[in-house]
């Protein structure tokens, strides 16, 4: 999906859940509104992240995967992180278009975003 129109999603009534597969420190300095981090999706232990923030929502809900740590082509996260939801069942997975990375694909378009640290960087609720 493009930018833009996850931008525009999330003022929905019912906005999709984002899953970021990127590495900690990406996600823990700056990230997408409500993002939940669920990476990196390249390691071992970025899956079991995952898995843990999918738990409890249904097999039909509406998700968005996005890293943005370099361009999507090459993304060692992307790929593994949808491989594994869709193994789980997870029917509405789509994945963020991230041409070059997020500072240029996502933040610097001024697309909403809110700042991490350490005391909020942990993994927030689902809902």
């Amino acid at each position: 999906m493009e930018p833009a129109a996850l931008a525009a999603e999330l003022h929905a009534a019912k906005p999709p859940v984002i899953l970021c597969a990127a590495f900690s420190v990406l996600y823990r300095s700056k990230r997408i509104p409500h993002a939940i981090e669920a990476g990196p999706g390249s390691k071992p232990e970025g899956i079991a992240l995952l898995k843990k923030a999918v738990a409890d929502l249904p097999k039909d809900a509406d998700i968005v995967l996005y890293c943005g740590c370099c361009p999507m082509v090459k993304c060692p996260n992307i790929r593994p992180a949808y491989r594994a939801l869709r193994e789980m069942g997870f029917q509405h997975v789509r994945v963020l278009n991230i041409p070059a990375n997020m500072h240029e694909d996502w933040f610097g378009k001024g697309y909403p975003s809110e700042e991490g640290s350490p005391a909020n960087g942990s993994m927030p609720g689902t809902k």
